[in-house]
């Protein structure tokens, strides 16, 4: 079947350990425990869509090397569509990532074969992006390709949604008008306003700021806080589900895959929310990136409970 929901974006292997904390500056701390888990914030996407529900198809570029086909093979296993995901010489892209004992994590992401995403690669299966309902972009690949992306979306007539990540200054302002929904959390939201977002108060500050500069709607993430829903109408508030976190990462990328696959499957914005919000809240209850994402069933079940 044609993919309804299409993502251009990065595939990264993560290298995590798991410490007591993070390190300070210059420490060298003792880890717990290593392990090497499919990740990148483009492919966590996908393969949260996939799970959740959506026929899923991957733009990006994997290395020449045993990441690269290790990367590939979790998205096929997965069912996702990979015939626009391209090996290029080099290495594939990598992210390093310390989970300290309160589940908080830093990350420092080396883009490798990411950064061969071009224009032109993407110009190369323009097929996949008229076949999808709703196409999802991110900033883990160079930004002239995640703006091609956003106006081709625009121009197709596509749901687009943009998860600014990681976002550490304004975005060009002629992407705006292109996005449908820009999903971003509160650090980040606060670098593209310009605004401090460490509130509600202030996080409805910024998503109004970023709505007078040319977003659709704006759905600001706020953590066990749950999520701001912004628009021209005004605003709403929706809490978190309460879980026992474990490891936050990848939730906002499940929150984001979730939340597109139920707009792809039909559902209103506010209820896709709520999906999105209660694939995330269990995908902290686990570790690691893509193997902590849920599946439908899981999410369902959650639901009912």
């Amino acid at each position: 079947m044609p993919a309804n929901v299409v993502v251009i974006g990065s595939l990264n292997m993560d290298l995590v350990t798991r410490a007591p904390r993070l390190p300070r500056g210059g420490e060298t701390l003792i880890g717990e425990s290593f392990a090497t888990v499919s990740g990148g914030k483009g492919a966590n996407q996908a393969v949260a869509a996939a799970r959740l529900g959506a026929q899923v198809s991957m733009v990006g570029c994997v290395g020449s090397d045993a990441y690269g086909e290790a990367l590939r093979g979790a998205l096929l296993a997965e069912q996702i569509d990979c015939q626009a995901v391209s090996t290029v010489d080099g290495s594939s892209g990598v992210a390093l990532i310390v989970v300290d004992d309160n589940s908080q994590n830093a990350i420092v992401i080396v883009a490798g074969a990411n950064g061969a995403l071009t224009p032109a690669l993407i110009g190369c299966f323009d097929a996949v992006l008229q076949a999808a309902d709703v196409i999802i972009c991110q900033l883990e690949v160079p930004d002239a390709t995640v703006g091609h992306a956003l106006k081709r979306g625009r121009e197709l007539g596509k749901t687009v949604i943009l998860n600014p990540a990681p976002a550490s200054q304004p975005l060009p302002a002629d992407w705006y008008a292109s996005i449908d929904y820009l999903i971003p959390n509160e650090s980040e939201a606060s670098a593209l306003s310009g605004l401090p977002v460490d509130s509600l108060q202030s996080a409805e500050a910024a998503a109004t700021r970023l709505i007078a500069m040319g977003a659709g709607k704006v759905i600001i993430t706020l953590g066990a806080q749950g999520s701001l829903f912004a628009s021209g109408d005004g605003f709403e508030h929706f809490l978190a589900p309460v879980v026992k976190a474990v490891d936050t990462t990848a939730a906002g990328d499940t929150f984001v895959g979730g939340f597109a696959a139920a707009l792809a499957a039909g559902k209103g914005e506010a209820e896709a929310i709520r999906f999105g919000q209660v694939a995330a809240a269990l995908s902290v209850t686990r570790a690691g990136a893509q193997p902590s994402i849920p599946t439908l069933s899981e999410v369902t079940v959650f639901k009912t409970s």
